[in-house]
């Protein structure tokens, strides 16, 4: 019944969201799609997800797991001090640790996650900086860039 009553009003705060976001403009075109784009496709896809709990929710109903519980926990502190530290220490290092932490919560080696972690933040740098066009922050390596 819980399951419902909060799918229910998860569902209602998506529609009103989705009226807000509507009327998001951009004083110029910097992109063809426009603002409103990301916050529908999230609201959207949180509305899906919110009916599909309506319709089966004893899908959700399991037993309370510690060891995940502090999993996800560990999991949503790493993502916010990636958040935290995205600009101080810049992309490629926020990166890379984030990566790194993220492999060892889910059961990776050290030295297998340390390398993809390394190997995420430079090639997603490389991707975005070089080939979109998309100014990230440098951080702690803007002192090797300007000299």
């Amino acid at each position: 019944m819980y399951v419902r009553l909060f799918a229910a009003s998860w569902l209602l705060l998506c529609a009103c969201l989705a009226v807000l976001a509507w009327g998001f403009q951009a004083p110029f075109a910097y992109d063809p799609v426009g603002p409103r784009a990301y916050p529908l496709l999230l609201l959207t896809l949180m509305a899906a997800a919110s009916l599909w709990l309506l319709c089966k929710p004893d899908l959700l109903e399991q037993r309370f797991n510690p060891q995940a519980a502090g999993r996800a926990l560990l999991c949503v502190l790493t993502l916010l001090a990636y958040a935290l530290l995205f600009e101080v220490l810049g992309f490629v290092i926020a990166t890379a640790l984030a990566a790194f932490v993220l492999g060892l919560l889910f059961t990776g080696r050290l030295l297998p996650c340390a390398i993809s972690g390394l190997l995420m933040g430079v090639l997603l740098y490389s991707l975005f900086d070089l080939l979109l066009d998309v100014p990230l922050p440098l951080g702690l390596f803007e002192a090797f860039v300007e000299s």
